[in-house]
């Protein structure tokens, strides 16, 4: 037996065993009856949802103490990956910069210190030729000539338990920076506004805002978003400089609870586009800045039941939109409209085909620059980039699409951002061992050499990896799993390149299947200090996400929802198979719909897992989606049902809903790991949840609850509390497979 072949072996658990811990803390009962459709559901625990009674902060401590004592072991290991988290990443680091109106963007990093910092510098040429596009060499720690700092993340974060910045906007004129910032992790900002040419802060002040911020073309009205009480975004607001901000105009207000809405720009800038939706159909209406007075224009009203998106722009001197929609194309497709025909009803249109829809392929967006569109579509799995030029667009003339092409199979290839004008977009490619890589992709034309090859590649920067990181010493496979219906469920699995398939090893089981998203290929310095340790690392691509096309998505939503717990167990059970791992050796995690997804596989099949971290996890969806004045929950209702009015919804969510569906059965180890103020998945799910588990499980494996007291859905803020976070999530899982000791190349 070699060195390397004995640290393989399973490494002894580092938490205490059973019968050393403390007695977990005890909820006490309040029942509370709960009846929908003659139904009735005693709820013991709802008591817990009251966030300022002095019991639930007192259990709520007690909780964390609880946890504190349990993983008490695990404190060296969760130090020993934090601390190989920090080895591998270059601290003082900086983003590559993005030009815009004559200067460059561009955000810094420093050794110690948690917080980026947003700085500028300005751009030489006048942007006409591809050399203009060339970012400037900034080097980490160095100044630069000339550098302006925007916004000091740090400075605004002293003192304070939470920051986070939640978007910013510069008037076209480079004079102006506002930005928004969260400081108590409840994801609703305050907003402050910069002068750059004296470096004082304007006296207008905006509380309560929702992301989504941009100035007017002339720079004297700052547009930005307002939730209700739901956190539901549904006010779009103006705010013209110097006056108070209680005279700001709405210039929408959307009125259906299960709606969402955001604004942007469009692509040229001309307009300012409001989208209107949900998961099944939109509404977009958009704001001609050269003509203010005529109003917001709806295009295609949501009674017509189409999801789409538009993007107007000017094409051959006519007033145009490029349409992304559903319509006659489960998978999307791509039309040009002349803008002028939204006036006549749907039927009577004329729309311009640009890319057919295509069973195969899943078109998840379009824009456009001066020459070129962009559209960004899903193809055996894999998020890519296209483009073709604007001239002959809708027409037999439209000229072939190109792509960058990359030598990995399992990769992602997405917009970094583009300027309109510009002869170059900004392309960011990552795969599950390459960090991510920043190229500015020329676009081709007629005149340019590298037209017929479709394009060149720029590459900008390739993050850097410290500590010795080489690619080669891992393995990333496509292999598939069979679901219980047949249904062919495709799984990316990680390893190290060394490790035998002997049947000993350990591995964890990731996923989410919620909302069309794709758990797309990519790095993460984390997750290296799992497969050294021997694990085998699987991402389950289950229906409910949008790996394999909008299909894929609706097969896991609603009344096929239970799909996406099936097809994370079939993911298990093929692992179980591999001949990679020990069966005994599995655990899985998830966080927010996919912690619904760790409660429900731990009810239908917890002999299969060792441990379950359940991140903060949307474990008592039923309770949350029958009361539509807690946040978000009326949103829902389009990608689960409305048990409000649905009987049949209703006893389907009740059959897998997690939180009503503990049974006497041995649970494994499980970590519910949450923050007191997040607004999206409330602290209250999981509190009860851990209650229920304790209350119910005949087996001796510990429940705990995890709270973060100053943090929000994405835990504590800072990179460095980010990657504690990680760590002990990471460490939890290890200790409970048995994979705490490091491998050695051997």
């Amino acid at each position: 037996m070699t060195t390397s072949d004995a640290l393989a072996l399973p490494s002894a658990p580092q938490s205490p065993p059973a019968g050393a811990l403390p007695a977990p803390p005890v909820a006490k009962r309040v029942p509370v009856a709960r009846t929908h459709h003659g139904d009735t559901f005693m709820d013991n625990y709802e008591w817990l949802r009251e966030k300022d009674n002095p019991d639930v902060l007192a259990h709520l401590k007690a909780e964390q103490a609880y946890t504190d004592a349990v993983t008490g072991g695990q404190e060296q290991l969760r130090q020993d990956i934090f601390t190989e988290i920090k080895n591998r990443t270059q601290e003082t680091d900086l983003s590559v910069p993005s030009r815009k109106d004559g200067w460059w963007y561009y955000s810094r990093m420093v050794e110690g210190q948690a917080y980026s910092i947003q700085c500028r510098v300005r751009a030489d040429g006048d942007g006409s030729a591809v050399e203009d596009w060339t970012p400037p060499v900034v080097e980490p720690g160095v100044e630069v000539p000339g550098e302006v700092v925007l916004l000091d993340g740090n400075a605004e974060a002293e003192g304070r338990p939470f920051f986070s910045l939640g978007g910013a906007a510069v008037t076209r004129d480079g004079n102006l920076y506002a930005y928004a910032a969260d400081f108590a992790g409840d994801e609703l900002f305050t907003v402050k506004i910069l002068d750059l040419r004296t470096g004082e802060l304007l006296p207008d002040v905006i509380e309560n805002v929702f992301y989504g911020l941009a100035f007017s073309p002339d720079g004297g009205t700052l547009y930005y978003m307002v939730a209700d009480d739901a956190w539901r975004p549904y006010q779009l607001r103006a705010h013209v400089l110097g006056t108070p901000v209680a005279d700001d105009a709405i210039l929408y207000q959307e009125d259906d609870v299960a709606m969402w809405t955001g604004f942007g720009l469009s692509a040229d800038r001309r307009h300012l586009v409001v989208s209107i939706g949900c998961s099944e159909f939109s509404e977009t209406r958009i704001l001609n800045f050269a003509d203010p007075d005529g109003g917001l224009r709806t295009l295609i009203p949501r009674g017509e039941r189409i999801l789409y998106d538009a993007e107007p722009f000017l094409h051959g001197g006519v007033e145009k939109v490029l349409l992304t929609h559903n319509l006659d194309a489960v998978n999307s497709m791509v039309s040009l409209v002349e803008t002028a025909e939204f006036a006549k009803p749907v039927a009577g249109q004329r729309w311009a085909t640009v890319i057919p829809h295509d069973d195969s392929v899943r078109i998840n967006g379009a824009t456009v620059t001066a020459t070129h569109m962009v559209v960004s579509l899903r193809k055996d799995t894999i998020e890519r980039i296209q483009v073709s030029g604007l001239a002959g667009l809708g027409t037999a003339e439209q000229p072939a699409a190109v792509e960058p092409v990359f030598a990995e199979e399992l990769y992602t290839a997405s917009m970094g951002g583009s300027e309109f004008e510009s002869p170059v977009i900004r392309l960011v490619y990552t795969s599950n061992f390459t960090p991510p890589r920043v190229y500015d992709y020329v676009l081709p034309t007629g005149a340019s050499p590298t037209a017929a090859a479709g394009g060149e590649l720029l590459l900008r920067k390739e993050t850097p990896v410290l500590g010795g990181y080489r690619a080669a010493d891992y393995v990333a496979t496509r292999e598939w799993a069979v679901a219980a219906d047949g249904t062919r469920v495709p799984l990316s699995v990680l390893r190290r390149a060394d490790l035998a398939q002997d049947g000993t090893n350990a591995g964890v089981v990731y996923g989410y299947g919620s909302y069309e998203v794709s758990m797309d290929p990519g790095f993460g310095v984390p997750r290296l200090s799992l497969l050294d340790r021997g694990v085998v690392f699987v991402i389950a691509h289950v229906r409910g996400g949008g790996e394999m096309g909008r299909h894929w998505y609706e097969d896991g939503k609603k009344l096929n929802k239970k799909n996406t717990f099936s097809d994370f167990v079939a993911a298990t059970d093929w692992l179980a198979a591999s001949g990679w791992v020990d069966p005994a050796r599995i655990a899985a995690m998830g966080g927010s719909a996919g912690g619904l997804l760790m409660g429900a596989v731990a009810n239908l099949a917890p002999e299969k897992y060792a441990a379950v971290v359940a991140q903060v996890p949307f474990v008592d969806a039923l309770t949350t989606i029958l009361d539509p004045q807690l946040p978000l929950s009326a949103l829902e209702w389009e990608e689960w049902g409305n048990p409000i009015t649905d009987p049949q919804v209703y006893r389907y969510m009740k059959e897998y809903t997690p939180y009503e569906n503990v049974r006497a059965v041995a649970y494994p180890k499980i970590a519910a790991v949450t923050s007191f103020n997040d607004t999206r998945v409330l602290y209250v799910e999981p509190a009860k949840w851990v209650q229920a588990l304790r209350s119910v499980s005949t087996g001796t494996a510990p429940i705990v609850l995890k709270i973060e007291m100053d943090g929000g859905h994405g835990g504590a803020s800072g990179r460095y509390e980010g990657w504690k976070t990680r760590a002990w999530d990471y460490a939890f899982l290890a200790d409970a497979i048995g994979a705490t000791r490091l491998r050695q190349a051997g």
